[in-house]
């Protein structure tokens, strides 16, 4: 296996925590009518996205 980055068990506490916060606000989502609200968490949950996407790229691509 490649070499892990290093941090790994903080990286993988933060991948588990963005997934966490992604789905809850997916879940937030669809309870709310407000236009402009759902965009923001939308926007936010793209960013936590992003986020598990760059960190999952410092492992090795069989880690996940």
């Amino acid at each position: 296996m490649s070499k892990l980055p290093k941090n790994f068990p903080e990286y993988m506490i933060m991948i588990k925590s963005l997934n966490r916060r992604i789905s809850d606000l997916q879940i937030k989502i669809k309870k709310i009518n407000e236009t402009k609200e759902k965009k923001q968490i939308q926007s936010n949950i793209e960013k936590y996205q992003e986020e598990v996407q760059r960190i999952k790229s410092l492992f090795p691509k069989v880690f996940f």
